[in-house]
């Protein structure tokens, strides 16, 4: 029986590892099949590659962006302002989270602010930062943090209270305090959440950044996509 047992998981982890290399290879067909239809369709004039480019006219462009350092210059930049505003919408949305957790009342009322202001349209208000903080990094941060951090705070502030509430009891019966609960119930129980919220704050920081890149930058890949599409410089926008 255990033999038995032993050769059926081995079939069936080798089936899993068949299915993962067939998942594998195929989407890299999938990307080679649909770069070779741009490329074609680019070569026999069935697209305007001045206005769609090609993955060959993009490679070269990529080169020699690579060659000046150009490219490297803006992804770093990005990069930066990036790293900056999701390390803020971490800590300002961890701290609100906690906030509202540690005052029901205060939860009631900030609540209907916190949905009106995570449902805003971000990019709307990037010219009014601009009139506020000026044209500088500055701008871009908040911009960032701005797309984030209410939606942080409302998805931790949801998490820390659908908490086990028999955990809470246990806690005060053995004489803890709020602070108990904190420490070894709710933020040890939250780290799943926590990281969780990360991942999406991570790519919603980077789309703040490039909406305050598009018009409150000199550098950085937002500044790049304007500036290409201003130009008609395609590859620009596709690197």
């Amino acid at each position: 029986m255990g033999l038995h047992e032993t050769l059926a998981q081995q079939e069936y982890v080798a089936r899993q590892n068949r299915r993962r290399r067939l998942v594998a290879v195929c989407r890299i067909l999938l990307l080679v099949l649909l770069l070779a239809l741009w490329e074609l369709g680019a070569r026999l004039g069935l697209i305007n590659d001045f206005i769609f480019s090609s993955p060959s006219r993009t490679a070269l462009c990529f080169i020699s962006m690579a060659r000046d350092g150009s490219i490297f210059l803006h992804t770093g930049v990005t990069l930066l302002e990036t790293l900056v505003s999701f390390f803020l919408v971490i800590a300002a949305g961890l701290a609100g989270a906690l906030l509202l957790w540690s005052s029901r009342t205060l939860s009631d009322i900030l609540e209907p602010y916190l949905v009106m202001l995570n449902s805003l349209p971000k990019s709307a208000l990037a010219p009014i930062l601009i009139v506020w903080l000026g044209n500088n990094v500055k701008t871009i941060i908040v911009a960032a943090v701005s797309v984030a951090v209410f939606g942080a705070v409302m998805t931790l502030h949801n998490g820390f209270s659908g908490m086990d509430p028999e955990q809470i009891k246990l806690i005060y019966s053995l004489g803890g305090k709020r602070r108990d609960v904190l420490f070894k119930v709710l933020l040890p129980g939250s780290v799943p959440l926590i990281i969780s919220n990360m991942k999406v704050n991570i790519g919603l920081c980077l789309v703040g950044v490039i909406i305050g890149e598009f018009l409150a930058a000199r550098l950085g890949l937002g500044y790049l996509i304007i500036y290409g599409s201003q130009v008609f410089h395609c590859e620009r926008l596709l690197i």
